[in-house]
């Protein structure tokens, strides 16, 4: 490929300073197929910064100016974890992007042959993949993740650079373009950790692209953390690795959110801070068990005016969102009330015996504490909410109708929606996990055929 700066892949002469427009060239850090990291100097400033280019020169000048339109939206998003570039432009038709460096090292330059600490590691890579996260939820990807595009400071802070630098030069990018993308920029993340980790690049190759390649569904290899490394490295942890590098792609992490998540899980339990359970927790004393479904202003309207309506009536129209059901029967069944009202009998099965015990003030106060209709969702998971909650509904209906005889087919109807409630939770406060979950529970390609066979 050809080289912005020819005469860096020469040995220069002795005291020889190099330049690249304005900056004076100090060291390459790193280079892959597709981008390349250059330590330099700006000699307007005086300031180091780390310098960030294409690999291959974009064709004509309409490509240059696509990949300038990119890089430059790319660099408007703004997080903690995302390097904030100070220059963007174009040096005899190469072009490139500048980051602050000064007091940063790249991850290539911290992560030795011992690798890193565990702990360390996983709240380097927590913070590498909040950034990613964030990245890719406004439409942008890395492209091209290097450790050389990853910049940490003494006291652990992680910023990525480089967001777009690799980007395809040809047509606008397709939805289904951009998520490829990311989900190649996570596979990515998960090659840089078992770098990071063991101290020994995948597969003995320190460019993540060809890595890639080299991996299913392009290529044969299997990349699996070593046993013996030098740094001690938790089981848990060690599942988490080898599962974002997994040789069948439904198994991997499909986000940088749900691998995040994973480290954040671990680092709590190594913490004694409970792991996902303590999570979770926090998430439902945040945002509740369920949200008040759609309509739920109505429903409250129609609440207050059915005072001297019968139960059963009542109970009807609390049945209508799952949420309002569920907290009307939590409620009645906290120690407080069954000790005062219901001593020495067992649990309430029924809203209707639940409004009855509350009274409509009550159910007032249970439906005003429901969060909003959709919570903390994004449109596509609170859609996916939705689906799964008339599932739930129709599963309650179909168990009623099929009742033996003698039954209450409220009593029924609940129990057979309380047997999904945890999947409900699952759905509303970890969106991407119910949805890996679901893609993992799919059988594996070709054992539908094996089965009929």
């Amino acid at each position: 490929m050809s080289n912005p700066v020819p005469a860096t892949e020469a040995t220069p002469r002795a005291g020889a300073v190099r330049h690249f427009g304005s900056y004076q060239l100090l060291r390459l850090v790193g280079k892959s197929e597709r981008t390349m990291a250059w330590r330099v100097a700006d000699t307007r400033g005086g300031r180091e910064l780390l310098l960030l280019l294409p690999r291959a020169q974009p064709a004509d000048l309409a490509a240059l100016e696509r990949w300038t339109e990119t890089v430059q939206r790319a660099s408007r998003l703004q997080h903690p974890h995302l390097a904030v570039a100070v220059d963007i432009g174009v040096q005899d038709g190469w072009p490139y992007v500048a980051y602050d460096a000064d007091d940063l090292a790249t991850l290539g330059e911290r992560v030795g042959p011992q690798g890193l600490p565990a702990s360390e590691c996983a709240g380097i890579f927590v913070q590498l993949l909040a950034g990613l996260a964030f990245a890719h939820q406004a439409g942008v990807a890395h492209q091209d993740l290097q450790g050389f595009a990853v910049l940490a400071d003494d006291q652990g802070r992680v910023r990525l650079a480089g967001l777009e630098v690799a980007a395809p030069t040809g047509a606008a990018p397709t939805l289904a373009g951009q998520r490829d993308a990311s989900q190649r920029d996570v596979l990515a993340a998960g090659l840089l950790l078992h770098h990071a980790l063991a101290g020994q690049h995948a597969l003995d190759e320190p460019d993540t692209g060809r890595v890639v390649e080299r991996l299913p569904p392009l290529g044969r290899e299997i990349v699996r953390l070593p046993w013996a490394t030098a740094q001690l490295v938790p089981e848990p942890l060690r599942a988490i690795v080898n599962r974002a590098t997994d040789r069948q792609e439904r198994q991997r992490y499909r986000t940088a959110r749900t691998l995040s998540r994973a480290l954040e899980g671990w680092i709590e339990t190594e913490a004694g801070g409970g792991g996902a359970l303590a999570l979770l927790s926090d998430r439902l004393r945040a945002a509740g068990v369920l949200p008040a479904q759609p309509g739920a202003a109505g429903r409250l309207n129609r609440l207050g005016a059915m005072e001297r309506q019968r139960t059963d009536e009542i109970a009807e129209v609390a049945l209508q969102d799952l949420a309002l059901a569920f907290e009307l029967l939590r409620a009645v069944n906290t120690a407080h009330v069954r000790g005062a009202q219901v001593s020495g009998s067992g649990p309430v099965l029924t809203v209707r015996r639940a409004i009855a015990m509350l009274g409509i003030d009550g159910v007032r106060r249970a439906a005003t504490a429901l969060r909003p209709w959709p919570g903390p969702l994004s449109e596509h998971a609170a859609a996916d909410l939705l689906q799964l909650i008339a599932q739930v509904k129709r599963a309650g209906r179909i168990a009623a109708a099929l009742r033996p005889a003698g039954y209450d087919a409220e009593v029924v109807t609940l129990l057979a929606m309380l047997q999904n409630l945890g999947r409900l939770v699952l759905q509303y406060h970890f969106p991407d996990e119910a949805q890996q979950i679901r893609r993992l529970m799919l059988p594996a390609p070709g054992a539908e055929r094996e089965t009929r066979a």
